[in-house]
């Protein structure tokens, strides 16, 4: 229900700001002004982008957690998907999702939301079974035989 009422309210606030907006500056600079929103919000998507790519890239390198990494890519990509929608409403949501300090509180209000019962992250810690079925062994390759194999029946 609130997907619907987001997918209505949107477009409804963009044409109230494009009717608002233009009939102040005029229909040219109102174009003007979407069009300059849409350059120099790709042009912040991508060197943000660059950056946390490098980022995920170092946690991952460094075996520490990528989550926050990943999360700011995220935000740093639906930004950009709200800078190139035109309108005044997303253009602004979009730039304030490129500021670091609004998707960190956004990160942390999420996580404050979120609950893990147990989580860890430990690449040097390996599997041990729990299943008393399971046995550990070594095997030896045998080179091939011509005959019957002595697994199956004759």
């Amino acid at each position: 229900m609130r997907l619907l009422i987001i997918f209505i309210a949107v477009p409804l606030i963009e044409i109230g700001l494009f009717i608002q907006i233009g009939g102040s500056i005029g229909i040219w600079p109102t174009l003007l002004i979407v069009l300059i929103t849409a350059f120099a919000g790709t042009w912040l998507v991508r060197s943000q982008g660059t950056q946390t790519l490098v980022s995920i890239q170092d946690s991952f390198t460094n075996m520490s957690n990528p989550t926050e990494p990943l999360a700011h890519g995220a935000m740093i990509l639906f930004a950009g998907a709200l800078l190139l929608t035109p309108g005044f409403f997303t253009d602004a949501i979009g730039f304030l999702l490129l500021f670091r300090p609004v998707r960190k509180s956004l990160m942390n209000a999420a996580w404050a939301r979120l609950k893990a019962n147990n989580f860890t992250f430990s690449p040097e810690r390996q599997h041990q079974p729990q299943d008393s079925d399971v046995l550990n062994g070594t095997f030896e390759e045998l080179p091939p035989n011509d005959g019957p194999s002595k697994w199956t029946k004759d």
